[in-house]
């Protein structure tokens, strides 16, 4: 088929929906078909003023209606809730065209955390139940956030996992920081609703150590001094830092999958985090590594994991499978629906 994703998150974004999409898209080309983008890149973008790294476009849904029918899909996946999203699912309802949809990220949470607002958060939750309302199948990538959105009354909930290049994440070196150890590290978006003070304030041996870059880096940098800021990281570089780490630290309380501790424990690095939704559906404590209310604890006990079991444990998540889901999910829109 020739498969259209729509997408608000985007290349230069570095995060889990980007990596998912783009990894997802070369793995349907490998199952023999055609995967089709529209994105913010080709369209006028403006920053979002608390997140200058994310840019998002503004375009209508008679525009993205012409690009669907250039493209003539024969099944429609709207990836994001942004304005290209919103204008793509106004574009198919137009049209009478079926589409699947993906929850990736909890926005109510992160908006009553940017905006402390009576109510905003309820406000949010309804805009994401209308936006994914029409959709065939919305996709998420944990059971625990499916059964929360079946009771939030989402419908069509399906469980759509993550993967890993075991390839890229294996037998790596374990040599790329020259640093006291235990090496405690956290990877990903640097902002304040990845609960980063959780991670920043634990009292530990070794060294901590933060991958990734966003808009409170600078905060935590003069509040942390002792912690290691590395910024972004290349794919390779980031694999080896990953490998080198004797602890993945994940301490958000809101994320929905967290693709990063998969990463994490392909390299034999164990994770430590929250008992909380998501980790509890991807970590297998004991295992891959260690769930605790009280982050220290996790920490200290992760740090006892064999990393051969770690690795062996992160074996069940592949692109292969991801990409298989997907497929599964999609509805082929009838022939003839789109102009010829």
């Amino acid at each position: 088929m020739r498969i259209l994703i729509v997408s608000d998150a985007w290349p230069p974004q570095v995060n889990g929906v980007v990596r998912t999409l783009q990894t997802v898209g070369r793995q349907l080309g490998k199952r023999g078909h055609e995967v089709r983008y529209i994105t913010p890149e080709g369209h006028r973008t403006w920053a979002i003023p608390s997140y200058p790294e994310i840019e998002l476009s503004l375009v209508g849904a008679s525009a993205i209606g012409r690009e669907i029918d250039a493209i003539k899909p024969q099944a429609i996946h709207i990836a994001t809730e942004g304005p290209l999203g919103w204008a793509a699912r106004r574009a198919c309802l137009r049209r009478g065209l079926p589409f699947t949809t993906s929850f990736h990220t909890r926005f109510a949470e992160y908006t009553e955390t940017r905006l402390p607002i009576p109510g905003v958060g309820g406000l949010m939750w309804r805009l994401l139940r209308r936006f994914h309302s029409p959709s065939r199948a919305v996709m998420t990538p944990t059971a625990t956030i499916a059964k929360e959105l079946e009771t939030r009354k989402f419908v069509n909930v399906k469980v759509w996992t993550r993967g890993v290049d075991h390839r890229k994440f294996n037998n790596l070196p374990r040599d790329y920081f020259s640093l006291p150890r235990p090496i405690i590290l956290y990877a990903g978006r640097v902002v304040k609703e990845k609960n980063m003070e959780a991670f920043l304030g634990l009292t530990t041996p070794g060294t901590k150590v933060v991958v990734g870059d966003g808009p409170e880096r600078k905060l935590y940098e003069d509040k942390h001094p002792a912690v290691v800021f590395t910024g972004y990281l290349g794919e390779d570089t980031y694999a080896r830092a990953m490998t080198s780490a004797d602890v993945f630290v994940f301490p958000s309380l809101t994320d929905t999958f967290g693709l990063v501790m998969i990463e994490a424990m392909a390299c034999g690095t164990p994770v430590a985090a929250f008992n909380v939704a998501s980790p509890i559906d991807v970590v297998e404590s004991g295992v891959t590594g260690e769930l605790d209310r009280d982050l220290s604890i996790a920490v200290a006990s992760a740090l006892k994991l064999d990393r051969d079991g770690v690795r062996r444990g992160a074996a069940k998540f592949t692109w292969e499978r991801v990409a298989e889901m997907f497929e599964s999910w999609l509805v082929p829109l009838e022939v003839g629906r789109l102009n010829p």
